[in-house]
C-alpha cells in the first residue's frame, strides 16, 4: 500500500484505486500544487501519485492533466507536510503545518501513544483554531480529506474520519468547498474498498455537515464532554423547566438546534401542535437591597434563536451564571389557538395564561377577578373544596393578584368566590380552563406577549418614562409597571410603521388622528417587531380567506367574464378583461400540454425501469443455468476420476493373472502332467476372456471421458458467450438509463420552470381579477351609502357642535372639582397634623394595672391614686402631701383594652400617610407592659388592634392608593440583637441587604446575616440584615407576630410568672402610591415592648436570669441617659451607648411621632420602682420630636433605586453605601 523511500526520503502513500474528484477541476487556483511539490522535493519526500483504475487508463478524467496536481496532493501521507495545501498568508502557513502535525498525532503516527483524553484535547484545539481563524477552516477540511483519502491503515483512517466528524459538527466549510466535500463524502458509502466502519462514519459526517452548514458555526468553544459524546454516538441531556413546576429531559447532541430541541421536547410530552412554542432562557430575579423592589421583581424570560445550537445556549448560560435555566413555553398566543382542541396544547396554554395573570400582567376588575379565581380553583381541585374552609380561603388568596386582593376585605372575597365556585359544579375541569382562557381573550390586551421598555422619545407626553408593552392581535397596549395599570392602546391599523435596532424600537402611530413617532429603549426590539409582524400576517390571512370564501360562494356568478359582462365599465375595460381571460386560457392550455409531456416522460421512465427489471430477471435465470451446468460438469469430473481408479485396479489384476499363468507354465514344464496342463490352459483361456472384457470396458470409459470433456468445453464456451452478452446488455441498458434519466431531469426541470412561470402569471391574473371583483362590490355598496351619508352629515355636524360645547363645559367643571378635591385633601391632612402637633410630639400615657390576687394574698395595698384623667399621685415615705404627676392621659385600673386603643388609633392613619410612628411601653417588671402592647386572645392589646385598624384604612382607601405592608421583628437579648423572623418561611428579603433570605430547610447550613443599625436618607432607622415578611391580611400579620413571639426569651421570676427577658421591637413598613399623582409615601408603625427594670433582691434572679437582669438594667440606664440629655437639651445625645438607644434614636428626639405608655404597679411593695418610672416618663414628656412625612415622587424613588444599584455595581459593601447618610444623621442628632 505504500512504496519505500527513494534516495533516503521518507515514504509517502500512494492511492490504490482512488477515484479522481471532479469538483477539483474548477478549484485549481485555490490549491498551491507547484509550491507544495517544490517544498516536498526539498524535504526529500517522494511525490504521491494516484494509481489509475482500468476505466481511467482507457478514458482519463483529465486528459490535459500534466505533472503534480491537487488530486495528487489530497492523498494520505504518514509524514508532516512542508507547507499548506491552500494559498494562505505566511503566518497561517506555519499554523497549517502545526495543525497537520496535530492530525498526525491524533491518528497515532507519533512516537508516543495517545490516549482518549489526549485525542479529545487535540480535537478541541483543532476546532478552536478553525473557529478563531476562519481562513484556516478550509485548510483543516482539506487536510482531513487528505488523511482519509487513500489511507492504507484502517485504524488511522477511522481516526481521521472521527476527527472530520468533530470538525464537520462545529464548523461548516466555505460554500466554494461544499461541493468538493459533498462529492467526496457521498462517494465513500458506494465504494467497495471501504470498510463498514468507515462507511458508517462517512454517513454521520455528511449528516453533521448538512446541519452545520444550515445553522452556521459554533459560537462558543466546544466542550470535551460534547466531543466524547459525539465520538461514542451518544446523546447529552439537560433539564428543561415547564411553567407548571415540572421539568423534562432534553436529549441533544453537538449539532442539535433549538428548533430540533423544541420538536424533541414536544414529542416527549406528546404535544402535536408546537409551532407557537419555543425554548427560553430563564433568568431569576436579581438580588436587591431594597425589600419593596424585591417584592415586584420577577424572572426574565428571553426567547432563544431557533437556528442556534442548544449546546451554545447552555454554554452561554453557564458563562453568565446567576442560576439561569431553559424554559419551554409559548412564544406568543396566535389567533387560531382557540381552534385547537388538543388536550396537552390546551393545558400548556392554560398554565401559561394563568402564570401571566397571577404575575399581574392582565389588570381586571373585581367581578372578573372573582370569576377567574373560581375557575382556577375548580380547574385545579374540582369539587373537593365545597365547604369553604380555611383551605378555600388560602386558595382564594393565591389565585387573585395582590393588587386586586387589597381592594376589599377577605370575607367578601371568600363569599363572592365561593358562590361562583359552587355554580361551576355542572362543568368539567377542562371546561373551566376553557372559560378562563375565554375571559382572558375577551380583554383588549388578552393573550398578549409582554416586554419591558423605557421611553426615549414621546412627542406628546402620552406615556411614562418606564412602561410595559403588551402585543396581541388587536394591537400594542401600554401599561405602567408598578402598580400594573393599563394606560393606552394602539390598534394595528393605527401603527403605520415600526422597526428596531440592537438597543431600541420605534413606532410611527396615529394618536387622535395625528401621526407621531415614539421611540423606546429595549434589547428585545427584534422580538417585538416579530410579534407585531406575526399578528399582522394572521389578520391578513384571515381577511384573505374570508374574501376568497365570499367570492367562491357568491350566487349567480358562473364565471368571471359573465360577471363583468353584466356591468358597463366601458370598451377599454372590457377589452382589457378579454385579454386577461385569453391569457388565462392560454396559460391553462400550456399547463395542460406541459403536464402531458411530463406524464409521457414518466411513462417512458417507468417503461425503461420495467425493461431493466426484465433484463435483471433474465440475467438471474442465466446465472442459475450457469450454476446448474457447472454442477453437472463437476459431477462428470467426479465420475471420470472414479473410472480411472477402476482402470488402475483392472490393470493390477491383469498383471497378477499373467504372473500366475507364467508360473503355472513353468510348473507344467517341470511336472509334465498333461491333466494339470489342460486345467491350466482352461484357466488361462478364462483369464484371457476376462482381460478382453476389461480392455473393452476401459476403451468404453475412455470414450465416455473424451465425450464429457468435449461437452464441458462446449458448455464453458457457451457460458463465456452468455457472460459477454450479459455485460454488453447491462452496459447498454445502464448507458441508456443514465441518458434517459439525464434527459428526463432536464426536461422535467424545464417543464417545471415553465409551469411555475405560468402558475405565477395565473396567480397574478387571478389576484387582479378577484381584486377587481371586490372593488366592484365595494363601489356598489358605496353608491348606496353615499346618499345616506349625505343626509346624515348635517345631523352629525350639528350634534358634534352640541357635544363639543357640552364636553367643554363638563371639562371646566371637572377641572374645578379636581382642584377643589386636591385643595380639600391637602387641607384635611394639614389640619390633622396640626391637631397632632397641638397634642405634643412625644405624648405620654400612664396606665395603672389592677392588684393581682397573689399580691392581695400577701397583704399588699394600693398606693397609687388616679386623681382625674390627666393626673395620678402617690404618697412618698414621710412626706405629708402626695406627689402628683401630670400626663397627656391617665388610664385607671378599670380601663379596658378598648379604652387604651381609642386614644392611640389615630396614629395608624399617620403611618399610612407616610410618617414614622413609634409606640413603646416602659415600666418595672410585672407592671403590664406586654399586656398593653400585645395582650392575649381574649383581651388583644395595641398591636393586634392596630394591625386590624391598619388594614381597614388600607382597604378603605384602596380606590385611591395601592399599598404594600412588610414587617420585621427584633429583640435585644443580653446586649445582642436577635432577628425573630430570620427563619420564617414567608421571608421575601432582608432589609437593606443584598443577601437573599435562607431557604426552607437550610436554616442551619448558613450563618444568619449580620444585623446592623443604620439610618436612611430621611432619618428613619433601618436594620440591615433583618428579615422582611410581606403580608396581605391582618390574619397573616398576626400569625407572623405569633410565630416570632414563640421565639422570644421569657422566664419566671418572683415578681412575674412570665417575665420578658428582652426588649421587643415590632415594625410594620407601609408603602402607598397615589394612583392619581404617583407620589410614593413610606411610613413605619413600630411597637416596642421594653423589658421591665427589676431589683435582684426582689426578683430573686440567679445564674442566667441574673445576667439577663443586669443586661436589662444596663440598657434601661442607657435609655435614661438619652432621655435626660434630651430633656435638658444637651449638645451631645449618647445614642451610641447601647443598641436599644440606637434603635429608638428616631423616636426620641428624631423625626417620629412617638407615644409612650408608662405602666405602673399600684402596690405599696413596688412604690420605689413606680416612683422611678413616673419620674422617667415626666422627663420624656418634655422631649420634642421633629416629625416629617416620608414621601417622594415615583421618579425620585426610581432614581434612588438606580443610585443604589450603581453603588452595588461599584463594589461597595452594604454597610459602606449609607455611611455618609448615617454620619450626617447622627451628627445632626448630636448637634
Amino acid at each position: 500500500m505504500a512504496e519505500g523511500v527513494q534516495d533516503g526520503g521518507s515514504s509517502v502513500g500512494q492511492g490504490v484505486g482512488v477515484k479522481p474528484l471532479a469538483a477539483l477541476a474548477s478549484m485549481r487556483e485555490t490549491f498551491q500544487a507547484d509550491a507544495f511539490q517544490r517544498a516536498l522535493l526539498r524535504s526529500g519526500q517522494t511525490l504521491p501519485r494516484r494509481r489509475q483504475t482500468v476505466d481511467e487508463s482507457e478514458n482519463p478524467p483529465f486528459p490535459e492533466k500534466e505533472g503534480f496536481t491537487a488530486d495528487d496532493m489530497l492523498l494520505h501521507s504518514p509524514d508532516t507536510i512542508p507547507t499548506s495545501l491552500l494559498h494562505l498568508s505566511n503566518e497561517n502557513i506555519s499554523r497549517a503545518v502545526k495543525m497537520f502535525g496535530a492530525i498526525l498525532r491524533y491518528q497515532g503516527h507519533g512516537s508516543d501513544p495517545v490516549d482518549v483524553g489526549q485525542r479529545v484535547e487535540l480535537a478541541a484545539k483543532l476546532v478552536h483554531s478553525g473557529i478563531k481563524r476562519p481562513d484556516l477552516k478550509d485548510e483543516l477540511y482539506m487536510q482531513l480529506m487528505k488523511q482519509t483519502r487513500g489511507n492504507p491503515v484502517e485504524e488511522s483512517k477511522i481516526r481521521a474520519w472521527e476527527l472530520l466528524l468533530v470538525v464537520a459538527s462545529a464548523i461548516p466549510p466555505n460554500k466554494d468547498f461544499v461541493a468538493l466535500m459533498s462529492e467526496y463524502i457521498n462517494a465513500v458509502p458506494q465504494s467497495m474498498q471501504e470498510s463498514e466502519a468507515v462507511k458508517a462514519l462517512s454517513k454521520r459526517v455528511w449528516t453533521s455537515l448538512k446541519r452545520c452548514a444550515k445553522a452556521g458555526p459554533r459560537r462558543t468553544p466546544i466542550g470535551h464532554d460534547e466531543i466524547e459524546a459525539l465520538l461514542e454516538d451518544r446523546k447529552l441531556s439537560t433539564d428543561v423547566d415547564l411553567l407548571d413546576g415540572t421539568s423534562q429531559k432534553l436529549h441533544y447532541d453537538i449539532t442539535t438546534t433549538v428548533q430540533e430541541g423544541v420538536e424533541a421536547l414536544a414529542a416527549a410530552i406528546d404535544l402535536k401542535n408546537y409551532s407557537t412554542f419555543t425554548l427560553f432562557e430563564s433568568k431569576p430575579p436579581p438580588k436587591s437591597d431594597n425589600a419593596e423592589a424585591a417584592l415586584v421583581m420577577t424572572a426574565e424570560h428571553t426567547a432563544l434563536d431557533e437556528n442556534r445550537y442548544v449546546a451554545d445556549s447552555l454554554s452561554d448560560m453557564r458563562i453568565k451564571g446567576g442560576g439561569r435555566s431553559l424554559l419551554f413555553k409559548k412564544l406568543m398566543f396566535r389567533a387560531n389557538d382557540e381552534m385547537i382542541t388538543e388536550p396537552q396544547f390546551v393545558s400548556l396554554s392554560y398554565v401559561q395564561a394563568q402564570h401571566d395573570y397571577l404575575l399581574g400582567n392582565y389588570p381586571v376588575v373585581r367581578d372578573d377577578a372573582a370569576e377567574m379565581c373560581a375557575l382556577q380553583i375548580y380547574a385545579e381541585h374540582g369539587t373537593v373544596l365545597a365547604d369553604a374552609g380555611q383551605a378555600f380561603v388560602k386558595e382564594v388568596e393565591s389565585h387573585i393578584t395582590k393588587q386586586v386582593l387589597m381592594t376589599r376585605p377577605r370575607e367578601e372575597w371568600r363569599q363572592d368566590v365561593h358562590r361562583r365556585y359552587l355554580a361551576l359544579f355542572s362543568l368539567s375541569q377542562n371546561d373551566a380552563k376553557g372559560q378562563f382562557l375565554k375571559i382572558l381573550r375577551t380583554l383588549p390586551y388578552g393573550n398578549s406577549v409582554f416586554f419591558m421598555v423605557k421611553r426615549i422619545e414621546d412627542p406628546i407626553g402620552l406615556l411614562p418614562s418606564k412602561l410595559i408593552f403588551g402585543i396581541n392581535r388587536r394591537g400594542v397596549h401600554f401599561f405602567r409597571p408598578v402598580p400594573k395599570e393599563y394606560l393606552h392602546s394602539a390598534e394595528l391599523r393605527d401603527i403605520m410603521q415600526f422597526g428596531s435596532s440592537s438597543q431600541a424600537v420605534f413606532f410611527k402611530m396615529r394618536v387622535a388622528g395625528v401621526l407621531h413617532i415614539f421611540q423606546f429603549e429595549s434589547k428585545q426590539g427584534e422580538d417585538i417587531c416579530m410579534a407585531l409582524q406575526t399578528h399582522i400576517s394572521d389578520i391578513m390571512m384571515k381577511k384573505y380567506s374570508k374574501g376568497k370564501q365570499l367570492t367562491s360562494s357568491a350566487p349567480d356568478r358562473p364565471s368571471g367574464a359573465a360577471g363583468l359582462a353584466q356591468a358597463n365599465f366601458g370598451p377599454k375595460y372590457e377589452q382589457h378583461m378579454k385579454q386577461m381571460q385569453e391569457a388565462v386560457s392560454e396559460s391553462e392550455t400550456k399547463i395542460e400540454d406541459q403536464v402531458k409531456v411530463v406524464q409521457g416522460l414518466e411513462y417512458e421512465e417507468e417503461k425503461a425501469l420495467e425493461e431493466l427489471k426484465a433484463v435483471k430477471e433474465s440475467l438471474t435465470e442465466e446465472e442459475a443455468k450457469k450454476n446448474a451446468l457447472q454442477a453437472e460438469v463437476d459431477g462428470m469430473r467426479a465420475e471420470l476420476e472414479k473410472y480411472r481408479m477402476e482402470l488402475s485396479e483392472v490393470n493390477a489384476t491383469i498383471a497378477a493373472g499373467e504372473a500366475q499363468r507364467q508360473a503355472a507354465v513353468d510348473k507344467v514344464k517341470e511336472n509334465n502332467d498333461s491333466a494339470q496342463v489342460r486345467e491350466i490352459q482352461k484357466l488361462l483361456e478364462l483369464k484371457e476372456h476376462e482381460a478382453e472384457d476389461v480392455s473393452n470396458r476401459i476403451q468404453t470409459l475412455k470414450a465416455d471421458a473424451e465425450a464429457a470433456e468435449a461437452e464441458r468445453a462446449t458448455v464453458m464456451e457457451l457460458l463465456a458467450e452468455k457472460e459477454k452478452d450479459k455485460d454488453e446488455c447491462v452496459g447498454d441498458l445502464s448507458r441508456q438509463l443514465k441518458e434517459l434519466q439525464v434527459n428526463s431531469k432536464a426536461a422535467m426541470k424545464a417543464k417545471d420552470d415553465k409551469i411555475n412561470s405560468a402558475m405565477e402569471k395565473l396567480a397574478n391574473i387571478t389576484a387582479m381579477y378577484n381584486e377587481n371583483l371586490a372593488d366592484l362590490e365595494q363601489m356598489k355598496e358605496e353608491q348606496k351609502e353615499v346618499s345616506e351619508l349625505r343626509e346624515l352629515k348635517r345631523e352629525i355636524e350639528s350634534r358634534e357642535r352640541e357635544q363639543a360645547m357640552v364636553i367643554e363645559q363638563q371639562a371646566k367643571k371637572l377641572e374645578e372639582m379636581e382642584h377643589d378635591y386636591k385643595t380639600e385633601q391637602v387641607q384635611r391632612k394639614r389640619i390633622f397634623n396640626q391637631m397632632e402637633d397641638m397634642k405634643g410630639k412625644i405624648r405620654v400615657y400612664a396606665r395603672v394595672r389592677p392588684i393581682l390576687p397573689f399580691e392581695s394574698a400577701k397583704g399588699q395595698t394600693c398606693a397609687v391614686t388616679v386623681q382625674d384623667e390627666l393626673t395620678l399621685s402617690h404618697f412618698w415615705k414621710d412626706e405629708k402631701k402626695p406627689r402628683e404627676y401630670c400626663f397627656d392621659q391617665v388610664f385607671p385600673q378599670d380601663s379596658t383594652q378598648e379604652d387604651i386603643f381609642e386614644g392611640t388609633k389615630h396614629l395608624v392613619q399617620s403611618a399610612v400617610d407616610g410618617y414614622n410612628v413609634c409606640i413603646f411601653a416602659y415600666g418595672q417588671t410585672g407592671s403590664g407592659k406586654t399586656h398593653t402592647i400585645y395582650g392575649d386572645a381574649e383581651h388583644p392589646g395595641l398591636t393586634p388592634r392596630g394591625i386590624r385598624q391598619l388594614f381597614a384604612v388600607l382597604e378603605r382607601d384602596s380606590g385611591k392608593f395601592t399599598s404594600s405592608v412588610t414587617c420585621y421583628m427584633l429583640e435585644i437579648y443580653q446586649d445582642a440583637m436577635v432577628d425573630l423572623l430570620a427563619s420564617h418561611p414567608s421571608t421575601v428579603a432582608t432589609a437593606a441587604s443584598s443577601s437573599p433570605p435562607p431557604k426552607s430547610g437550610q436554616q442551619n447550613k448558613e450563618p444568619p446575616p449580620k444585623l446592623e443599625i443604620k439610618r436612611d436618607a430621611m432619618g428613619m432607622v433601618v436594620v440591615q440584615g433583618a428579615a422582611l415578611v410581606e403580608v396581605t391580611s391582618p390574619e397573616q400579620l398576626l400569625e407572623t407576630i405569633e410565630w416570632g413571639q414563640r421565639r422570644r426569651h421569657v422566664s419566671e421570676t418572683q415578681m412575674n410568672r412570665a417575665s420578658s427577658r428582652s426588649h421587643l421591637i415590632m415594625s410594620f413598613i407601609v408603602e402607598s402610591t397615589n394612583l392619581q399623582t404617583q407620589v410614593v409615601s413610606r411610613g413605619k408603625l413600630s411597637f416596642v415592648d421594653l423589658a421591665g427594670s427589676e431589683r435582684v433582691k426582689k426578683s430573686g434572679s440567679t445564674g442566667e436570669t441574673l445576667k439577663e437582669a443586669q443586661a436589662i438594667n444596663k440598657s434601661l440606664s442607657a435609655l435614661g441617659d438619652v432621655i435626660s440629655a434630651l430633656a435638658t437639651s444637651q449638645a451631645h445625645i449618647p445614642y451610641r451607648n447601647h443598641k436599644l438607644t440606637m434603635l429608638m434614636s428616631d423616636s426620641l428626639g428624631g423625626n417620629a411621632k412617638t407615644l409612650m405608655f408608662v405602666n405602673a404597679s399600684p402596690t405599696n411593695a413596688n412604690i420605689d420602682e413606680t416612683q422611678n418610672s413616673l419620674q422617667y416618663a415626666t422627663r420624656v414628656r418634655t422631649i420634642k420630636n421633629d416629625a416629617s412625612k416620608n414621601e417622594c415622587s415615583k421618579d425620585a424613588a426610581r432614581l434612588r433605586k438606580q443610585i443604589d444599584r450603581w453603588k452595588e455595581q461599584a463594589g461597595l459593601k452594604p454597610e459602606e453605601r449609607d455611611v455618609v447618610g448615617i454620619l450626617r444623621a447622627f451628627g445632626e442628632a448630636e448637634e
